[in-house]
């Protein structure tokens, strides 16, 4: 179930268990807020809308904490005026927890578990056949490449192998015409 709520003249959308960041609230942490400006409410094939809000919908949250946002520079220049203004502005936040959302008719709603969504999960697991399978797939990479070096390394044996043959060759040949020129001399 969720529901869109206007407050801080901006619009958000809330689930119950979840936390949101909203402009500074002005209350201290740990300290209870109710939202009573509901625009929507959404629970399965049941929604809601107000005209404009809906009546009687109060959602209820706690204050996590009250912080700053990271900084936003803002860099001001006229061209040709030698006019150039650089200012930084960290925008302060409260993150609240949303504890529950009621509204009249709640009760009759049935829950459906595919509006719910999962919590994200920091790591990931892995099983013992995920971490098999990448062991095995290194290991056939690894045998491939010692199968195309040693395929390398054959075919560059056969390629120095004629490089000496056609050396010797050549020298061969110079001998025996310089062996012709002193026989005719």
């Amino acid at each position: 179930m969720l529901a869109i709520v206007e407050t801080c003249g901006k619009q958000y959308q809330l689930q119950e268990g979840r936390y949101v960041d909203l402009e500074y609230l002005g209350v201290d942490v740990n300290s209870k807020v109710e939202f009573d400006k509901v625009v929507m409410i959404v629970a399965g094939e049941y929604s809601k809308i107000g005209q404009p809000y809906v009546e009687g919908a109060k959602i209820a949250g706690t204050v996590m904490l009250n912080g700053k946002n990271q900084k936003v520079l803002v860099y001001k220049q006229r061209c040709k005026k030698g006019y150039r203004k650089k200012q930084g502005h960290r925008q302060m936040f409260s993150r609240v927890m949303i504890d529950s959302i009621s509204f009249p008719g709640k009760e009759e709603i049935p829950v459906e578990k595919s509006l719910e969504k999962p919590v994200k999960e920091t790591k990931k697991k892995t099983s013992a056949k995920s971490s098999k399978a990448k062991a095995e797939t290194k290991t056939e990479a690894k045998e491939e490449i010692t199968e195309i070096s040693e395929k390398s390394k054959k075919t560059s044996t056969k390629t120095t192998a004629k490089k000496t043959s056609t050396a010797t060759k050549k020298t061969t040949t110079k001998k025996t015409t310089e062996e012709k020129k002193e026989v005719q001399e």
